[in-house]
């Protein structure tokens, strides 16, 4: 290569999509140190001010979704689609990209649109087990296409396919100790833990399956580190306390130090999104995960599939949630072989060089381009 790679990288709209997009930057950053990288995100996203702090420029199209309730609304939509794809053009004309990378959002499909049409290599990296209407749309230009689940060739060209897995955030791997975990969150030591994640903005059902069940805890010997979203911990808080069993409940609405709160747990209460299981299969922790029924494709009942096919974690529906969420988590928190097993089992599912994979993909396409 005989000028600094140019990486132009599109990826965000959740944690889900922010966080292996920051990693694929971080792994390119690590190989190659004089790599320009820049971020496209969708205007009003949490991408915006995620990236920004993990120490990369992003510029913001003004795209959104489309309302598949509300069919008139999305006059708007298109208005922004087509600004999208003038922008998204100016930004790719002005960097001059060697490889335009998109992980999902909803400014991944004007971005690599744009790139296909000038000739520029484009890298999809799909996270789910069922493929985004977004990623299959732009499948036909992409150069290559790097999944997370075998079987993907019902979605995309097999010869574009490469397992990859997800990439994962490094810092989760720091060398903690329980101990450590256990002091940072105030738990008690002689306690086992439930880990609840209702992802960065919370979980509705996950936060109403706890507190109309509190009772259960009362002399479970069983302590809660919850992670409940910042619109809900208010009234969370308020709620929880005249109750004696908030002895037992550790509660934010955002945890920042993820290793310590993945270390303390015994197991873990999640949404079935991609990059939470990714990163629940590289640590190997025995999970329960809670699909999202708000999602499309109802992708996330797929993900959780995934994995209650090969033992490797336990599903249970929303709609089942508030009646059997926390009584199972109890019963299981405490049964040590059903906890190896799933410990066993998701681990073999994980893809701990994920980031660095995607590399080797992405200099393959632009050392084949001659840049």
């Amino acid at each position: 290569m005989k000028q600094p790679m140019r990486v132009i990288i599109s990826g965000g709209g959740t944690g889900g999509h922010i966080f292996p997009a920051i990693s694929i930057a971080n792994a390119i950053k690590l190989r190659y140190p004089d790599a320009a990288i820049l971020f496209v995100g969708a205007e009003d996203r949490m991408e915006m001010t995620r990236v920004p702090k993990a120490g990369y420029d992003i510029v913001g199209l003004p795209v959104a979704g489309f309302n598949r309730k509300e069919l008139f609304k999305n006059i708007a939509v298109v208005k922004k689609l087509i600004t999208s794809l003038f922008k998204a053009n100016s930004v790719v004309k002005k960097f001059n990209p060697d490889i335009a990378i998109g992980v999902g959002g909803y400014a991944s499909g004007p971005l690599l649109k744009v790139a296909s049409r000038r000739g520029i290599p484009t890298l999809i990296q799909e996270q789910n087990s069922y493929a985004g209407v977004t990623n299959k749309l732009l499948a036909k230009k992409a150069s290559k296409i790097c999944v997370a689940y075998e079987g993907m060739e019902a979605f995309f060209p097999k010869d574009k396919i490469v397992l990859t897995g997800n990439p994962c955030r490094q810092d989760l791997l720091s060398d903690v100790s329980k101990e450590e975990a256990y002091r940072f969150f105030k738990l008690d030591p002689m306690k086992r833990t439930i880990l609840v994640l209702g992802g960065s903005l919370g979980a509705r059902t996950l936060n109403q399956s706890i507190m109309r069940n509190l009772s259960l805890l009362d002399n479970s010997g069983v302590q809660i580190l919850w992670q409940c979203g910042e619109r809900y911990q208010y009234d969370l808080t308020i709620e929880m306390s005249d109750k004696p069993q908030a002895k037992d409940i550790h509660l934010y609405d955002f945890i920042n130090r993820m290793d310590l709160a993945y270390k303390a747990a015994d197991i873990v209460v999640s949404r079935a999104g991609a990059g939470s299981i990714s990163e629940l299969s590289i640590l190997g922790k025995p999970t329960i995960l809670v699909p999202s029924p708000n999602v499309a494709e109802d992708h996330q009942t797929k993900n959780a599939m995934a994995l209650v096919d090969k033992n490797a974690a336990i599903m249970i529906k929303d709609e089942d949630a508030t009646s059997k969420l926390l009584g199972s988590a109890l019963q299981i928190v405490k049964d040590d072989s059903m906890l190896a097993m799933l410990a066993k089992n998701i681990k073999t599912m994980a893809h701990p060089n994920a980031a660095d994979h995607i590399v080797d993909e992405i200099e393959k396409l632009v050392n084949k381009e001659g840049k």
